[in-house]
């Protein structure tokens, strides 16, 4: 009898582990502080959107690089080691496992942007948008960096 119920245990035990948000290796950091960390010139993080193309030129956090969560891996030289880390998308489940990806590769300072996209835009704060959508769009979905296609308006 102790066994099954040792056993039970662990299984829920397991079951909850898997279904914790993802995003657990991420330090939340409010917008407010965000804000004055971003024009603090070099200690400024490096901001990282996490969503799709098409999501990322439809307007973004001004100075966010787009990798989407699922190029990630394969991407992890374009994310620097030696910056605070701040992650967001639209509802943070994305950002959670991109954090996941960058803790499992050794990233330490990562923080995920509260209220994510949406939230930015519901306070009425800057988004930029690429000159060029459909150019941006292209460069990105090639997996590769686009800074010069996605360029801002």
């Amino acid at each position: 009898m102790k066994t099954r119920t040792l056993t039970l245990a662990l299984v829920a035990g397991l079951a909850i582990w898997s279904i914790l948000p993802a995003d657990s290796v991420l330090t939340p950091v409010s917008q407010e502080a965000f804000l004055e960390r971003a024009e603090a010139g070099a200690d400024a993080p490096f901001v990282l959107d996490v969503r799709t193309a098409e999501e990322f030129v439809a307007g973004h956090v001004p100075g966010a690089v787009n990798i989407p969560h699922d190029q990630l891996a394969a991407r992890l030289a374009e994310v620097p080691k030696d910056k605070d880390v701040v992650l967001y998308c639209r509802s943070g489940k994305r950002a959670g496992i991109a954090g996941q990806v960058l803790a499992d590769n050794g990233y330490a300072r990562l923080q995920h942007l509260e209220g994510d996209m949406p939230g930015w835009i519901e306070k009425g704060r800057p988004v930029e948008t690429p000159k060029d959508a459909a150019a941006c769009v292209a460069a990105l979905s090639s997996g590769g960096p686009a800074q010069t296609a996605c360029a801002a308006n």
